[in-house]
């Protein structure tokens, strides 16, 4: 299905400069978690720049959500890098997380220095239900965009299924699906070919500067020494930052062990933002103890209402951690939050890269290739999946604070609900959404409790 387009010719190409600027300006307008950011992302570079094509973004899009990490911000480094080198793609990323950075070190300060008065408290009262909210409306757009056939939904379903009720580890989630992936697609193509399915989905935006046909530039070919290139200069850049923690602090301590947790959690965890939060919360809260569940959820509506990606949760993880333990001594509490913040963003954000930089000239090479792009897709119709599961996570830490066993949370219910056909049904910004149902749980918090 084509649409009107207000251009029926090739657009000029992009220059690096401006390139640049458009990345700087996303930073700090690319609100709304993963799924907020990659409709942002669609809408200026397919729909309206001309940048990229549908297919070719929703391919980058696949290989990005099967990496571990943040998807959004890995999408933002691989289209910089396919438009304009390594350069455009380190600067596409780091100015992506750059202003939630900066954003969330203010914030986390004022939380931990003000945090336990009452007006704060009722603010975050109601901030908590639409975090729920929007949770579960970023599954409901990624599978949109996604689930175009019942395979594609059986596998969004078993993949909730297999995480909500037997506890079944994402990675083994993440082989099952490629392998479904890939041996339906081969049985099957039909079910993974793009525009079997004749929906709103399947648009052609007109002419873009990286459209279906485009070929390859050169940077994007394929060559051993390019790949083992990156590959140390970024082993360089964990192990120097690393070994300048352990000479400082020793192995065990806060900072080094926050930047040894997060390498992890980058590598180890998949399916982005939403799914890696459920290992963050079991790391950052039941193993070492750096914040409490309460904090935790805090920390994500704050994440929620900073630009960037929603895994920027971890600077605050950071930053509450550390000075809560002050670690430069009681004399210097932000600087400890500060210099935690910047660390585990580093190590947190440093893969990714790693990931975009050496990868991406093998996923150009399987544009259009079914048996690469069938396993992408079923993947990433595993994720809705997992990110429905996340929903209900933090609807029950909304809804029961204390446990089953303790009382229901009826006004964080009516909140919730408020908050869901807010951004459901009337389309409702997210940050409205979240200022509103601030507002209404200042008032119970004042007027009732």
């Amino acid at each position: 299905m084509d649409v009107t387009s207000d251009k029926d010719t090739l657009p000029d190409q992009v220059s690096l400069r401006e390139a640049w600027l458009f990345w700087f300006k996303l930073g700090w307008i690319s609100f709304g978690g993963p799924a907020g950011q990659i409709a942002i992302m669609h809408a200026e570079l397919v729909e309206r720049r001309h940048w990229i094509s549908e297919r070719r973004f929703l391919h980058a899009l696949n290989y990005c959500m099967v990496l571990p990490g943040p998807e959004a911000q890995q999408l933002a480094t691989y289209i910089g890098w396919l438009m304009h080198r390594t350069w455009g793609g380190i600067v596409a990323g780091v100015l992506f997380i750059l202003p939630s950075l900066i954003i969330l070190i203010v914030l986390s300060w004022l939380y931990i220095a003000f945090g336990h008065t009452s007006l704060v408290a009722g603010l975050f009262y109601g901030i908590k239900p639409a975090v729920t909210a929007i949770v579960l409306q970023a599954a409901y757009r990624i599978g949109l965009r996604t689930l175009k056939n019942p395979g594609l939904w059986v596998i969004a379903v078993a993949s909730f299924v297999a995480m909500a009720i037997f506890q079944t580890p994402f990675p083994t989630i993440l082989v099952a699906a490629a392998l479904i992936g890939y041996i339906v697609g081969y049985i099957i193509p039909a079910q993974f070919m793009a525009g079997t399915n004749h929906s709103k989905l399947d648009r052609s935006y007109g002419p873009a500067i990286i459209d279906d046909t485009t070929l390859l530039p050169e940077h994007t070919h394929f060559r051993w020494s390019r790949l083992l290139t990156v590959i140390t200069v970024c082993a360089l850049l964990w192990i120097v930052p690393m070994a300048l923690l352990v000479s400082q602090f020793g192995w065990f301590g806060t900072l080094t062990q926050m930047g040894w947790f997060f390498t992890k959690a980058a590598f180890l965890t998949f399916g982005g933002a939403y799914a890696v939060l459920p290992y963050v919360y079991q790391g950052a809260v039941e193993y070492y103890g750096w914040l409490n569940p309460a904090q935790m959820i805090d920390g994500l509506a704050l994440g929620e209402t900073t630009p960037g990606p929603l895994i920027m949760v971890v600077a605050f993880v950071g930053f509450i951690g550390s000075y809560t333990n002050t670690l430069f001594g009681t004399d210097l509490p932000f600087l400890a939050g500060a210099t935690a913040a910047v660390a585990v963003t580093w190590f947190t954000f440093l893969p990714s890269f790693l990931f975009i930089l050496a990868g991406g000239p093998l996923v150009e090479t399987t544009h259009g290739n079914l048996k690469f792009s069938a396993p992408l897709t079923a993947i990433t119709a595993a994720v809705v999946g997992v990110i429905f599961n996340l929903a209900l996570f933090f609807a029950y830490h909304v809804l029961w604070p204390q446990g089953l066993l303790s009382s229901f949370e009826g006004p964080a219910a009516l909140i919730t609900l408020i908050a869901s056909v807010a951004l459901f049904y009337f389309k409702r910004n997210v940050i409205y959404v979240i200022g509103a149902c601030a507002v209404m749980g200042l008032i119970y918090s004042i007027v009732w409790r």
